[in-house]
C-alpha cells in the first residue's frame, strides 16, 4: 500500500484518517494540501475515483471570491483547483490510483 492523505492541520477529518492509519501501523505521506496542494498528475489519479464538483469546498471564502458557481467548465474548475489548493475538501486519501474523500473506514478496510 502506497497511502497518502492530503490534508489540512485543522480538520478533524483530516486528524481522523490519520488516527485510522497510524492505529493499524500503515505507513503514510502527509501532505498539508494549503501549502503543497495536488499536482496535475495527482489530481487526474484523483478524478477516477472523486469527481472535480465533488473535491471543491464550496463553503471556502475562496470558492466566493472567485465566483466558482458561475464556471461550468470542467477544465477550467481543474485549472482554478490546481492553482487555489484551498479550494480543495479535505482529507483526500490516496492508495495508488484508488483515492477517497473524506473519512471512509469502511473503503480503507477494504485496502489492507
Amino acid at each position: 500500500m502506497n497511502i497518502q492523505i492530503f490534508g489540512r492541520k485543522k480538520c478533524f477529518e483530516s486528524k481522523k484518517a490519520e488516527r485510522y492509519f497510524k492505529e493499524r501501523k500503515i505507513n503514510f505521506q502527509y501532505i498539508d494540501i494549503d501549502i503543497k496542494g495536488l499536482s496535475k498528475g495527482e489530481l487526474n489519479s484523483v478524478k477516477k475515483s472523486i469527481s472535480i464538483n465533488n473535491l471543491i469546498n464550496e463553503k471556502s471564502k475562496e470558492f466566493k471570491t472567485l465566483n466558482l458557481d458561475k464556471i461550468r467548465s470542467i477544465d477550467m474548475k481543474e485549472e482554478i483547483l490546481l492553482k487555489n489548493p484551498k479550494l480543495f475538501k479535505a482529507p483526500i486519501v490516496r492508495n495508488g490510483n484508488l483515492a477517497t474523500l473524506g473519512y471512509k473506514k469502511e473503503v480503507w478496510d477494504n485496502w489492507e
